[in-house]
């Protein structure tokens, strides 16, 4: 027996480079980057995207703007009051029901407007809070349940090329910004601005030339504002691009974590994502500097305000045509003026970030729907065709293709009787997967139709072909829960047919094993479980739903031979009466069937019964003498 030396010297690991999934383009625009062509990069474009949803809360909507008056109100008097105090104490001009009072009354009476108009803002602050919130909340359950359903909905060809990382981010992040435009951003700025008019009309009634210079001020700074917000979007959009592809390569390592220690990928992957953790700190470096910007600004503006108010009004008030209580006053406005103001900035950037949000769900709820039901009026379901003809497959000169004309599968045309059994068998890439995933209509062909019974898939609902079609794949997926409900799936089985389907499949004796029997709860993908017992399962989720075609892709791959041969002795009575496509690489399994279709680069090259095929001395004989050597 020879022997082999490995080589002792340290694995070297490189620099890796990103692949092509996590790669994002920081140089585009948020508009270059939107795959949606119907909704432009436009703020109030996005805005009328979310009216549908606002207008579900629209009780609520009222209540909130009709508070908007009293607190502008109630927060605009409060200088007014304070002024006039002042004034009072000066012996100055004052209001009529002020003036004929004794000092210490008329201080106390203003102290006891102050006071309600302090008692009045607070409870009604609080009461549009709690408002603000519930409509943020029910908008975001709302928009998060149609882009559930929305993903649900589209065809596997979308999720072959969308990362399931970016669409968590979409259902997670994206969705809680979304939130954010209608808690802290929309009706909120409006009250802001409603409050800074309000200001500005009680600020001309006292003096219009100090008035007009806080109004001149606030253009520089609406206009500062802008370009910051306009920057601090494109930013955003790019940090939430990198988040996506951050997020999605977390996910792909937990999935893989097998694969990654096996084959010592921690280094390498870790190095991955370190790459993209930094692009991400990069783009969200850039939002915090341009959101403090617009703090600064404001503060900055803020005080330059105060002070020319002190400068002008000071000025006035040794001329003798200014009060010191207006003084007062205007300096107290010139505080509050920009107080809204800079909570409009702050909350301006939780609508900006809203609005990137918008942009990035619109492009799932815009992605159009590849595969759906026809008028329900027009579809033919399949429970009303004569039974007695059911279980016939035909296709007709199909054609298809995952990208453009690479063609997977070319000018397929056979006829599939009721209750044949047919096997397809093929090199890797022969198009096997492909005629049951058209079948299954989880793709549509490109070129030539599929009838089932003499009725084109397309003018079945999707619900009443899956039902017809019982699909047993290699992988028995299991959602977490426990074992009945992964047979059931949902649907409303009692539990005599939930027991009918387990004894059927020879399988009952292996749940009746588990620790609570049908109630044993499974972890996510059924991680408790055996690759083979979750086969198991598999196929009595098919056999309860008692399916007029079954077909099994490579079912049987990852049984050993004690379970194989109880499995297949359930098939061998499954199958009676009922059309069957097998999918096997083990030609040794189909030798009973009726046909063989074999196939090579999508086309159908032979087809006939077992002994026929073998002394044709074609490609399925070929691929038989080489499977005999091996054993």
């Amino acid at each position: 027996m020879s022997n082999y030396n490995v080589s002792q010297q340290p694995v070297k690991f490189y620099k890796p480079q990103l692949p092509a999934t996590y790669m994002t383009n920081a140089t585009e625009s948020p508009a270059q980057n939107l795959a949606s062509p119907v909704l432009p990069d436009n703020d109030w474009r996005l805005l009328l995207r979310l009216v549908p949803y606002a207008r579900r809360s629209g009780k609520l909507f009222v209540l909130s703007f009709g508070l908007l008056i009293p607190l502008a109100i109630s927060n605009a008097i409060q200088p007014l009051i304070i002024g006039q105090a002042i004034s009072k104490i000066r012996s100055e001009k004052t209001w009529d029901f002020v003036s004929g009072l004794s000092m210490l009354d008329g201080l106390n009476l203003l102290t006891l407007i102050l006071m309600g108009t302090v008692i009045i803002r607070l409870f009604l602050t609080a009461i549009q809070g709690y408002t603000v919130q519930r409509i943020g909340q029910q908008i975001t359950a709302d928009i998060r349940n149609d882009l559930f359903d929305r993903v649900t909905s589209l065809a596997v060809r979308f999720f072959d090329r969308t990362p399931v990382g970016k669409l968590i981010t979409r259902l997670t992040n994206d969705v809680e910004a979304l939130g954010d435009v209608f808690t802290t951003g929309a009706i909120g700025i409006i009250s802001d601005l409603f409050s800074i008019l309000v200001m500005i009309y009680y600020m001309f009634t006292l003096q219009w030339q100090i008035a007009t210079m806080l109004l001149v001020m606030l253009i520089p700074v609406a206009a500062l504002v802008i370009y910051f917000q306009h920057e601090y979007r494109k930013a955003n959009y790019r940090g939430r691009e990198e988040l996506s592809a951050l997020n999605s390569m977390v996910q792909e390592n937990v999935v893989g974590i097998d694969v990654v220690q096996l084959f010592r990928r921690e280094k390498y992957n870790a190095e991955l994502f370190r790459t993209v953790r930094d692009r991400y700190i990069q783009e969200i470096d850039k939002t915090n500097f341009h959101d403090s910007a617009v703090s600064a600004t404001l503060e900055w503006i803020s005080l330059v305000a105060i002070a020319g108010v002190l400068w002008w009004g000071g000025l006035m008030v040794l001329g003798k045509t200014l009060d010191f209580g207006t003084l007062s006053a205007f300096i107290l406005f010139a505080q509050k003026l920009f107080e809204p103001l800079r909570q409009f900035a702050e909350k301006f950037t939780a609508i900006q970030s809203g609005f990137t949000a918008v942009e990035r769900i619109s492009d799932i709820l815009n992605e159009p729907i590849e595969i759906k039901d026809i008028d329900n009026a027009q579809s033919l379901p399949l429970t009303h065709i004569d039974s007695g003809s059911q279980g016939e497959i035909r296709f007709e000169h199909v054609w298809f293709a995952y990208k453009d004309d690479d063609y997977v599968i070319r000018d397929l045309d056979f006829t599939i009787k009721p209750g044949e059994k047919i096997a397809l068998v093929g090199p890797t890439g022969a198009g096997k997967s492909s005629i049951i995933r058209l079948l299954c209509r989880l793709y549509e062909p490109t070129k030539g139709r599929i009838l089932v019974d003499g009725v084109d898939i397309k003018k079945i609902t999707q619900a009443e072909l899956r039902r017809y079609l019982g699909v047993i794949l290699q992988d028995g997926f299991l959602f977490a829960g426990n074992v009945r409900d992964n047979i059931t799936l949902g649907e409303e089985y009692s539990a005599e047919q939930v027991l009918h389907a387990a004894e059927s499949t020879n399988i009952d004796r292996f749940i009746k094993r588990l620790p609570q029997g049908y109630d044993t709860q499974l972890r996510e993908r059924g991680s408790n479980l055996s690759a083979g017992q979750k086969q198991l399962i598999a196929f009595a989720r098919s056999v309860i739903r008692n399916p007029r075609v079954l077909v099994l892709d490579e079912a049987t791959a990852s049984l050993d031979v004690g379970t194989e041969a109880l499995v297949q002795d359930a098939l061998d009575r499954l199958i009676v009466d009922r059309t069957a496509i097998i999918i096997a690489h083990r030609l040794s399994t189909i030798r009973n069937v009726d046909r063989i279709f074999v196939l090579k680069q999508g086309s159908l090259l032979e087809s006939g019964s077992h002994e026929e095929l073998v002394d044709s001395g074609g490609l399925y004989s070929s691929l038989y003498q080489l499977q005999m050597l091996g054993t």
